[in-house]
């Protein structure tokens, strides 16, 4: 499946982004388990300045567990530990991405792998926190991060065009990772956060069109 709703009549526009968006089963995950969220969150109560806190430093580390899912695990190569290959279903996926960017379905996180992070984030929540309110607010976040981590990687992919200072840098941003080189521009969601603290956001200029951007690793066998 490509692209949808392409026409030399009339631009792409944000509705038209959004009727294609909610046409696909990650953002039917991702909401219900946000609204839930925050509907518990609210009637639990309890606030304090924890969430605060929680909120603010979740927003601050999310360039950055970008970075690191996107360069340790989508650009996984694959390789073969004893008899054993290793090779995710999402990194797999993620190679399929990178041959064809405009194939709609391969833009969004596979759902077997939405729905493991979806019970892992929700098992964190309830589990891992000192306080319910706390942990649900950090859930709330969460699934509030990943939404928009979805809806900006698909609208990034579409043919919407930035009409904004802030949402052209992003977007041009993960267009070089994909037209020019796949070894810099980590982030989705952001320019010059992660990739500019990890050194992986230089001048274009300075790098060269790398030849396998559309065929992550060369196409290598598993070693």
């Amino acid at each position: 499946m490509t692209m949808t709703a392409r026409t030399s009549r009339r631009a792409f526009s944000l509705r038209d982004a959004g009727r294609e968006f909610w046409k696909h089963l990650s953002p039917w995950m991702i909401a219900p388990t946000l609204v839930a969220a925050v509907v518990a969150r609210i009637v639990v109560g309890d606030w304090q300045i924890t969430d605060a806190m929680v909120a603010v430093v979740m927003i601050a580390v999310f360039p950055f567990v970008e970075w690191v899912i996107h360069v340790f695990v989508l650009h996984w190569r694959p390789r073969r530990i004893g008899g054993l290959s290793i090779d995710s279903q999402v990194a797999r996926k993620h190679r399929e991405h990178h041959i064809d960017p405009r194939r709609v379905e391969l833009i969004f996180i596979p759902w077997q792998s939405l729905l493991l992070l979806v019970i892992t984030t929700a098992a964190i929540a309830l589990l891992a926190f000192p306080r319910l309110g706390m942990g649900l607010t950090f859930l709330a976040f969460a699934m509030t991060l990943t939404f928009g981590y979805e809806w900006c990687h698909y609208l990034i992919h579409s043919d919407h065009k930035p009409k904004t200072a802030v949402y052209h840098a992003v977007w041009q941003h993960h267009r070089l990772h994909h037209f020019k080189n796949e070894h810099y521009w980590f982030t989705v969601t952001s320019s010059g956060t992660a990739d500019r603290v990890l050194r992986t956001s230089p001048h274009p200029a300075t790098v060269a069109t790398s030849p396998t951007a559309k065929n992550l690793h060369g196409g290598s066998p598993i070693s």
